[in-house]
């Protein structure tokens, strides 16, 4: 090898490649030999640029579109197209009765919300209604309960409602759903048993509501009570409304038509009607006045069908208080079998040798035995009665109390009222011994109440005058019940200018000889002069009972 001899680069260099146009035919293109790449000319970018600034120019003009001009339409649109919470509807709990029969069940309705389903008829008043969910114009659900409102559904209404659960609903903006998903479970509500037996119920609404459109009468009401305890097996109001067509709000017809009928069937009598009790007081004022001992079982009152009270204003014209007829003699047992009007005109206001108790203690005792007080039954709208007295008269009418107005009062007439439950707590009270119990409709509770401050022995005088009522008195008609031995008292409220109607009452107890339940009827505001009253829906409610539950009289 020789040093400083240059080896040749087998390589080109792109500068030998270049040609110039008088040796470019010496050259074989078919080798890629003198072709040449020509620069891009100007016409091309600037052509370029005219297309990218109109590409770019119609994206801003779009983005202004979309942002500006239609932006609040497409928000609208993607507000829609999202979650939403949905509600998951729980079960309200059940309504039984005391053997587990159902009184008001459940059934499958639309969008998941159950529908409830009454017994009927006979027990509206008793149960109530509920009101259910609403939609908006959009079907969206904005009220999502079910709220009980009136009778053990609204006392009861959080026992029985539960709580609905989340369930969370995707949305497209056109309103579809696109899936789901249950967040919180619905918690069912608690089934309730009441104290109620649908036998006793269904007895004392046929009679009382046959007898009533028979007649007829306005209305009637119907309790039967277990003395001890203080729980209610039947709770009849009549006439009554329908609480499955009140609950789904129609036939519209049907629901204005309540409001409109004179005979109120939106009024739950039992509970909340006040009536003028008439003769049902007597057994109380005899207690109290034996108690107290204004009278004894011996004292013997003789009923000519009238007494005359000296008129100071008049001599020649006295006040006449009449009986409802001539009884002749009669002592405090049969007094009461036979409601004798002279006897109690005076034991409470006093005539001849009877001082009488006078209308403070008259008050006290129709007070103490819860005449003026509430019972606290669960349910709502309860009334409580009144007894007048004579700063109540001086007040309401600016006038003195006189002896005629302690006569009617003892006798349960002028402005005396009671309800139905109140007379059922009274009546138990006397076949008990004494304790004004505090009446429930809830089974399996604990009795509630007090003893009251009345002779044991009194009491034993007042219910065997009621027997004898139910065997020879004003209560016989319940004397040929042959599957039970009843004690009763009648009692007859006239009303109207001239006396044309009357509210018929019948109270007692069976079986007499180791009581356990007390009934009450009353019939309202029926025409006078007919002959069948309380008495004779007491003997039908009691004679459908003994065929359907005669466990009852056993």
């Amino acid at each position: 090898m020789r040093f400083g001899t240059r080896r040749r680069d087998p390589e080109l260099a792109p500068d030998e490649i270049f040609l110039d146009a008088s040796n470019l035919p010496d050259f074989d293109r078919t080798r890629l030999e003198g072709r040449l790449e020509k620069p891009i000319s100007r016409k091309t970018f600037v052509g370029v640029g005219v297309v990218v600034g109109l590409v770019f120019f119609a994206l801003i003009a779009q983005a202004a579109n979309l942002e500006v001009l239609k932006g609040s339409t497409y928000a609208q649109q993607s507000e829609k197209n999202r979650l939403r919470p949905g509600v998951l509807f729980a079960e309200r709990g059940a309504i039984l009765d005391r053997n587990g029969v159902p009184l008001v069940s459940n059934e499958a309705g639309d969008d998941g919300v159950v529908k409830r389903l009454y017994k009927s008829p006979g027990f509206a008043h008793l149960v109530g209604y509920v009101s259910y969910p609403k939609k908006d114009s959009s079907g969206h659900y904005y009220d999502t309960d079910i709220t009980g409102l009136a009778g053990i559904e609204a006392a009861f209404n959080s026992t029985l409602a539960g709580k609905n659960g989340t369930l969370l609903v995707e949305e497209d903006a056109l309103g579809k759903t696109r899936s789901e998903g249950t967040v919180a479970p619905p918690v069912n509500g608690q089934n309730l048993s009441l104290s109620i037996d649908a036998n006793a119920q269904t007895a004392f609404y046929h009679a009382i509501s046959q007898l009533s459109d028979k007649i007829p009468f306005q209305g009637g009401s119907g309790i039967l009570m277990d003395v001890e305890t203080g729980e209610i097996r039947a709770l009849v109001s009549y006439p009554e409304y329908d609480s499955n067509v009140l609950s789904s709000g129609g036939p519209s017809e049907t629901i204005a038509s309540y409001s409109t009928d004179s005979r109120q069937p939106y009024l739950d009598r039992a509970v909340s009607g006040l009536y003028t009790p008439g003769s049902i007081v007597k057994p109380i004022e005899a207690a109290g006045a034996l108690t107290d001992g204004v009278i004894t079982p011996e004292t013997t009152v003789v009923s000519n069908g009238f007494i005359s009270i000296p008129n100071p204003y008049d001599p020649s014209h006295p006040s006449i208080f009449r009986d409802w007829k001539v009884l002749g003699a009669l002592d405090t047992r049969h007094a009461i079998a036979w409601s004798s009007d002279v006897f109690f005109y005076s034991v409470g206001g006093g005539y001849g040798a009877v001082k009488g108790l006078g209308i403070e203690r008259l008050k006290y005792w129709f007070e103490t035995f819860g005449f003026t007080s509430p019972t606290h039954i669960e349910l709502s709208r309860e009334a409580t009665g009144f007894v007048p007295s004579p700063a109540w008269k001086e007040k309401q009418y600016k006038e003195p109390w006189r002896l005629g107005d302690t006569y009617h009062t003892a006798i349960g007439q002028y402005d005396m009222q009671v309800t139905p439950i109140e007379a059922a707590r009274a009546i138990a009270a006397i076949a008990n011994g004494g304790k004004l119990m505090t009446p429930t409709v809830l089974a399996n509770q604990t009795p509630q109440g007090k003893s009251i401050a009345v002779s044991p022995a009194a009491l034993q005088v007042v219910r065997e005058g009621m027997r004898i009522g139910a065997t020879e008195g004003t209560s016989v008609g319940l004397s040929d019940l042959s599957f039970v031995h009843v004690a009763g008292k009648t009692g007859t409220a006239q009303l109207g200018f001239h006396n044309e109607y009357y509210n018929s009452w019948a109270v007692g107890f069976f079986p007499y000889e180791h009581p356990k339940y007390v009934y009450v009827v009353v019939m309202e505001h029926g025409p006078a002069g007919n002959l069948l009253g309380g008495i004779y829906a007491v003997h039908q409610a009691l004679s459908e009972l003994h065929q359907t539950a005669p466990e009852y009289f056993q």
